[in-house]
């Protein structure tokens, strides 16, 4: 917690002030008791009426001083604790976008959602708190016990024995209750990833009319974060009604033992009223600073979620600035690449080399699990490669800066994703400063600019977030268009045509080639149909490169590819493909003749 304090320090004049606000308050309030026993002593008992007006007077100037010295200490609490958190979450954000892929996977998308709102939120709190009453309570508390042993000191063991029944009875309450502070926490997350995944595959879990099945599985996670949240309030809840009992206690003890001191003395009676006004004083601190310590262990759990993620490294270090100058002839080359993913035993890729040329595609092809994705992956340093060497521009990957290499790709994922805004905001998303004639251009090649006009507002129409107002395969489109649009050095696939139809996707393709003349594509396909023109293909099977080169070359020399081939193609269509390839082998064969 005492970490997250360190974002106060723009704020010190602001706090300044609220601390001044809060001495002020502290002192005119602790004049009060004074002044009314004065009013009774000097006043009342002497039959003194003006000295009684003068000093009730006096007593309205203070409350009043008081009462705008509580507003502003409030306000500046307030106000200060919301830059905080509002600072606190701006730089979590960043954080977590600047956190490579494998540190996220550390931290499930609905934990992060949980600590940015719930955790920070937590943490407001005990921000605010701490400013209004970290300073007021104990300075109150000291004040008024110097005060009650100046005005009655036959009466402070009172003072004495309720705070001790009130740290008594907090500590007890604490013990109880902070160990479920965490798992609270726990259970927010859970509930969070399950509103999160269930909203996210609706469609599926209605096609499988399997509501009931998830609804009980939420059902048992939402009874165990409201049963653990309800005991929590329960034992909490407690605190009010015994320390009400000490506050109530003390005041009847303070009238008990003060009458029996003015039946001694009946000028004592002023500073008995004193005396309880103080006691009242320091029992309402020691409750302030309860209500504190119950506020404090739940945001301490929330602040180390919180620093978790901002203590967390990145693995990969960026350059500065890109270090060498990387050649003007576009090129991705992967030299004996080997990837693990952390704390895995097995390799997902082994031993991987190849190199792809400007104006070439090469398309990476395999069995469900074979590497495919992960290699790709490894080109924009989603993540870090464990071994061998990854080249871009005849440059080290590991010396460019990162503004400098993701200029230079243009990345489609496996699944769409836009972004709430409008055609053309998602389109030129990665280019901003992009024409209307790129933009068109993008979504002509994409194949976007048909059903785009069909839009009311056409380029300007409106996308909702994660695109669910378009079709699967028009949001597949308009992602292609983003990277398009953006004009790259690489074009990064990542089965990118697996939601278009064959003709769609042979169109796409066929135009794709007049703007990729110059630059890298790199293409991971499940379809024969979507890479078998390609310059080069590269086969992985369980992270190995079992092959490399044409589509006729494969059919004819790697036996991976072949069954790939044959589990696709017709067999009168996979025949003919065989007898191609069989011609090209004669054809070489008189070559070297």
């Amino acid at each position: 917690m005492l970490k997250l304090y360190k974002y106060l320090k723009p704020y010190l004049w602001q706090t300044g002030l609220l601390f001044a606000a809060i001495a002020i308050q502290v002192w005119t309030n602790l004049q009060l008791p004074a002044m009314m026993a004065n009013i009774i002593n000097r006043g009342i008992m002497q039959g003194d009426l003006d000295y009684v007006w003068g000093t009730g007077v006096g007593m309205i100037g203070f409350a009043l001083v008081s009462s705008i010295c509580a507003f502003t200490a409030n306000f500046l609490s307030s106000w200060i604790g919301a830059r905080i958190t509002r600072d606190i979450r701006s730089d979590f954000f960043v954080h977590v976008l600047s956190l490579s892929t494998s540190e996220i996977d550390n931290f499930s998308t609905a934990s992060l959602i949980t600590r940015t709102v719930s955790d920070i939120f937590q943490v407001q709190q005990a921000i605010v708190m701490t400013l209004s009453m970290g300073l007021r309570a104990p300075l109150t508390c000291i004040l008024a016990i110097g005060q009650a042993i100046a005005t009655a000191p036959d009466m402070t063991w009172i003072i004495a024995l309720a705070v001790g029944v009130i740290l008594f009875l907090t500590v007890l309450i604490m013990s109880i209750v902070m160990p479920k502070f965490k798992i609270i926490q726990k259970l927010a997350d859970r509930v969070t990833l399950l509103t999160r995944e269930n909203l996210t595959g609706l469609r599926v879990i209605r096609a499988f009319n399997n509501e009931k099945l998830e609804q009980n599985r939420f059902e048992r996670t939402n009874k165990e974060f409201s049963h653990l949240n309800a005991w929590v309030d329960v034992i909490l809840s407690l605190e009010n009604p015994l320390i009400s009992l000490v506050f109530n206690g003390t005041a009847l003890l303070c009238v008990w033992i003060g009458i029996t001191l003015i039946t001694r003395d009946f000028a004592y009676l002023g500073n008995m009223m004193a005396f309880m006004q103080y006691a009242i004083q320091v029992v309402m601190s020691f409750l302030f600073l309860t209500m504190l310590f119950v506020v404090l262990p739940r945001a301490s759990v929330s602040a180390k979620r919180v620093n978790e993620v901002l203590d967390t490294k990145s693995k990969i270090i960026w350059k500065p600035q890109t270090i060498g100058k990387p050649s003007l002839a576009p090129s991705v080359e992967f030299s004996h690449v080997d990837f693990a993913y952390s704390g895995a035993e097995e390799k997902v890729l082994q031993d991987v080399s190849f190199v792809a040329h400007a104006g070439e595609t090469t398309a990476f092809i395999g069995s469900t699990g074979s590497g495919k994705s992960t290699l790709i992956n490894l080109v924009p340093r989603f993540y870090e490669a464990t071994a061998g060497e990854i080249k871009i521009n005849d440059i080290n990957i590991k010396d460019y800066s990162e503004s400098d290499l993701m200029r230079r790709i243009g990345y489609v994922p496996q699944r769409g994703v836009l972004f709430e805004g409008t055609v053309k905001s998602n389109i030129l998303f990665g280019a901003p400063e992009a024409d209307n004639k790129r933009l068109k251009l993008a979504a002509r090649i994409s194949q976007s600019a048909e059903f785009i006009k069909k839009f009311e507002k056409q380029y300007d129409s409106h996308i909702a977030q994660g695109g669910t107002n378009v079709s699967g395969g028009q949001r597949q489109r308009l992602s292609i268009a983003r990277a398009i649009a953006k004009d790259p050095d690489i074009y990064i696939f990542d089965d990118s045509f697996s939601a278009l139809d064959m003709k769609t996707d042979a169109k796409l393709r066929h135009d794709l080639k007049t703007i990729t003349k110059d630059a890298v594509t790199l293409i991971v396909a499940q379809r024969i149909s979507t890479i078998k023109d390609a310059h080069q293909i590269v086969v992985l099977n369980q992270g190995k490169v079992v092959g490399k080169g044409t589509h006729l070359e494969l059919l004819r020399k790697c036996k991976v590819y072949r069954e790939i081939a044959q589990s696709q193609l017709s067999e009168r269509e996979f025949q003919a493909e065989i007898k191609k390839s069989a011609q090209l082998t004669k054809s070489e064969e008189k070559k070297h003749a």
